[in-house]
């Protein structure tokens, strides 16, 4: 299978479950978005990252993991995403020290938190992005919403919504038909709602599935 490079777009503030947070991964070579729901503290850690101004008092967790790797002489080398179910996805982190290579299962917010910590490339294979990507119009003001959007995810630290929420969000959408779900979408991503995006898509992948 053929990976696919991706880079970050940015962070959305999701509009239905406190306190959760849409990475938006763009393809490197494409045009294509996998929007990813991650919790507050991923979503603060990677923002940080991105700022590279911003310096925290104390290591946060992915700052600390760097400084142990370091000590230790391991790398981070590329971070895959590599499975996904039931819109859950799966990463692995690829490691190297003396030159042996070891692979390191990950919550894929965590192997993007520390890819940017190391400057290591982000993929997904390509029947991933063909299943999960999403097609987003090209938008003038998106550099300044990607920028304010990190200043919100720094400004409002919260916690992760929980189980209760991730279900009550695809009940929304299980009376839906298939074409009312891909109108849906449509709609969502017109209106730039990438976390709305990403459950919807993911519904629709489960009635595919």
């Amino acid at each position: 299978m053929s990976l696919v490079k991706l880079s970050i777009k940015g962070i959305s503030y999701s509009q239905t479950q406190n306190g959760a947070y849409a990475l938006i991964l763009n393809e490197v070579d494409g045009e294509r978005k996998l929007p990813i729901v991650i919790g507050a503290f991923e979503a603060q850690s990677i923002a940080i990252a991105l700022e590279k101004e911003i310096k925290p008092p104390r290591p946060l967790t992915h700052d600390l993991f760097k400084n142990f790797a370091e000590r230790f002489d391991i790398v981070v080398k590329q971070v895959i995403i590599h499975k996904l179910v039931d819109g859950v996805f799966y990463s692995s982190i690829i490691c190297e020290r003396d030159k042996i290579e070891e692979i390191i299962d990950a919550r894929t917010s965590d192997a993007i938190a520390l890819a940017l910590r190391f400057n290591a490339p982000i993929f997904t294979y390509k029947n991933i992005l063909d299943k999960a990507g999403i097609h987003l119009k090209t938008n003038q003001q998106d550099t300044d919403q990607d920028s304010q959007d990190i200043d919100d995810i720094l400004s409002n630290p919260e916690t992760f919504g929980n189980e209760d929420d991730n279900q009550q969000s695809s009940r929304t959408y299980i009376k839906h038909s298939l074409q009312e779900l891909t109108e849906l979408l449509e709609q969502a991503v017109e209106q730039e709602d990438y976390e709305k995006a990403a459950n919807i898509r993911d519904e629709i992948s489960k009635r595919e599935s």
